[in-house]
C-alpha cells in the first residue's frame, strides 16, 4: 500500500490562517484573496445588522463609529478571524465548533481535525489515515504525533490558553479528484510522504543545532573585546597591556593596537543597500 501524501504550507507573511485551513482540507483549496472576500461579506453583514439595530439611521454616532473601525474579520497583515474560517469550511459542508460546544458532546462522528489559535497564529492537527500530524506552518514539514501524544498536546494547548475548534463532517479525501493540479507542481505548497516529512524535520533540527553552535560566544573574542573596552576606564589615557589567551599561549597585547584593529575591521563593514 502506497504511503499517504501530506499537504503542508510553510509560513508566509501572517497567512497562517490560510495555511491552517488548507492543512485541514489537505490541498490548496483557499487563497488569501478568497478568504479576504469572505471577510468583506462578513463585514458587510455586520454593518447591516448594526444599521438595522439603529433604526436604519446611517448617520447615527454609533453606526458611524462602528463603520470607522477596522475590520474584525481580516487584519491588514493578512490574519483572519475564526468566523472567516468557519464560513469557508461551511462551503464544503463542514462545521467548525469550539471544543466545549454541546453539539460536540452528542456527535456520533469521529473528529479528524482540530484548528488551534492563540493571538494571531493558527495551525491544524489532522489525522491522515490512522496517524495524527501537526501541520503548524512554522514547521518545515508535518510532524507525526502518536495518538497519545496528540491528545496530550491538545490538553497542553488548552492549559496554555489556546482556543481549539473541532472540524466536523466528511473531509475531502483526494484533492486531485476535484480536478486540481498535480501534487508535485509546487504551486501552493508541498506534498510529503511521511518519510520525507521526517527527513525534512531532522534536517531542519540539525541545521538549527549547527547555527546555535556557531553563534556561541568565543572566549578569545570576549577577552579581546574586554581588553579593548578597558581603555575607556583609564582616566589619564595611558596605555595598558592585558594578557589575552590564545589557543597556544598567553600573549601580551597592546590594548591601543587591539582597539585600533577592531575599529579598522568595523570600518570595512558596509551597510546593506536599502
Amino acid at each position: 500500500m502506497a504511503s499517504p501524501l501530506l499537504y503542508h504550507e510553510t509560513q508566509e507573511s501572517k497567512l497562517c490562517a490560510v495555511h491552517c485551513l488548507n492543512a485541514v482540507l489537505q490541498g490548496p483549496y483557499f487563497s488569501e484573496l478568497e478568504l479576504a472576500a469572505i471577510a468583506r461579506d462578513l463585514d458587510q453583514s455586520e454593518r447591516d445588522v448594526m444599521l438595522e439595530s439603529g433604526g436604519g439611521d446611517a448617520h447615527s454616532p454609533d453606526y458611524l463609529r462602528f463603520v470607522s473601525e477596522a475590520s474584525s474579520n481580516v487584519a491588514l497583515d493578512g490574519n483572519f478571524s475564526i468566523q472567516v474560517l468557519q464560513r469557508a469550511l461551511a462551503a464544503l459542508d463542514l462545521k467548525c465548533l469550539p471544543l466545549n460546544s454541546p453539539e460536540l458532546a452528542t456527535a456520533t462522528t469521529e473528529i479528524a481535525a482540530y484548528i488551534c489559535n492563540l493571538h494571531d497564529h493558527w495551525f491544524a492537527l489532522r489525522r491522515i489515515g490512522a496517524q495524527w500530524y501537526n501541520f503548524n506552518s512554522l514547521l518545515p514539514a508535518p510532524q507525526h504525533l502518536s495518538s497519545f501524544y496528540a491528545s496530550a498536546f491538545l490538553d497542553s494547548l488548552k492549559n496554555e490558553g489556546w482556543s481549539i475548534f473541532a472540524v466536523q463532517g466528511e473531509l475531502p479525501r483526494d484533492f486531485n479528484a476535484a480536478g486540481a493540479s498535480s501534487p508535485d507542481d509546487g504551486s501552493f505548497g508541498r506534498w510529503f510522504t511521511p518519510q520525507e516529512a521526517q527527513q525534512a524535520l531532522e534536517l531542519a533540527a540539525s541545521q538549527e543545532s549547527q547555527k546555535a553552535a556557531a553563534e556561541e560566544s568565543d572566549p578569545m573574542l570576549e577577552a579581546a573585546i574586554k581588553a579593548s573596552l578597558k581603555d575607556l576606564d583609564e582616566p589619564d589615557g595611558t596605555k595598558t597591556t592585558t594578557t589575552v589567551p590564545t589557543r597556544e599561549d598567553d600573549v601580551e597585547v597592546d590594548e591601543s593596537e587591539l582597539a585600533a584593529a577592531i575599529a579598522a575591521s568595523l570600518a570595512d563593514v558596509k551597510p546593506p543597500p536599502i
